[in-house]
């Protein structure tokens, strides 16, 4: 059966709310990055608990902009499976719940962040401390959230794996941009063996940011100002 024009606009709509909340996470998570990591000096906790006192409300601002990517990744990820559904539910639902986790465990690792704040400020209640123990254990807190990072980065890699397959089967993105997607969860793989168990080699994996970073890029782009192709997807049964 031929698809109606309104199957297509609804398919268009939700392409295009996709690439707009992927693109507004990849924006803020970026800014939130940033934000959160210029006062971090790694080796010396003393510096880095002043700088956060310092510029204490850029420093909220840094980790409240982190939670709201979290929320606009999963928002994303939403609009995806309204838009990927069709061409196979199970593995859509797959990719919305490996991301529903992933995003889960990055607001949880915020809360590393977030107990930085007091131990840099030397809170009233936290005097039995001394100011250098303090500080180290508020850059301890960054170090956590560092790992943190590692951790929720399993689930946001194997979730591009099903999105790419969608992507590749559906007949209205293309399939190209579906491919990139499989790379980039690669990349994204390879990366977390080499901090898991190869630290302090970063610069052998560092190249393969900016293949992550064009992929998903060019994905939410696409969705953005195409939405999906006006024509019927593959017929495809998946899983």
């Amino acid at each position: 059966m031929s698809e109606t024009a309104e199957n297509i606009k609804e398919r268009k709509r939700a392409g295009r709310w996709a690439g707009f909340f992927y693109l507004a996470y990849i924006a803020t998570f970026i800014f939130a990055t940033y934000v959160q990591e210029h006062p971090v000096v790694w080796g010396d906790a003393a510096a880095t608990a002043n700088n956060i006192a310092s510029a204490e409300f850029m420093y909220r601002i840094g980790f409240m902009a982190e939670l709201l990517a979290a929320a606009l990744f999963f928002l994303a990820a939403w609009s995806l499976y309204v838009l990927l559904s069709p061409v196979g539910k199970n593995t859509a639902l797959l990719f919305l719940l490996l991301n529903a986790v992933g995003v889960a465990e990055q607001s949880q690792n915020t809360l590393m962040q977030i107990a930085a704040l007091p131990l840099a400020n030397g809170a009233a209640y936290l005097k039995v401390f001394s100011v250098p123990q303090l500080q180290a254990q508020a850059l301890m807190f960054l170090h956590l959230k560092g790992a943190g990072f590692i951790v929720f980065n399993v689930a946001f890699a194997l979730w591009l794996f099903p999105l790419a397959w969608l992507v590749i089967k559906s007949g209205f993105i293309p399939k190209i941009l579906g491919m990139l997607l499989l790379l980039d969860g690669l990349c994204l793989l390879v990366w977390l063996v080499q901090m898991g168990l190869f630290p302090g080699y970063e610069k052998f994996t560092h190249p393969l940011f900016p293949v992550m970073f064009i992929a998903e890029f060019l994905f939410a782009l696409w969705l953005l100002l195409v939405g999906a192709r006006m024509r019927k997807p593959a017929a495809s049964r998946l899983m």
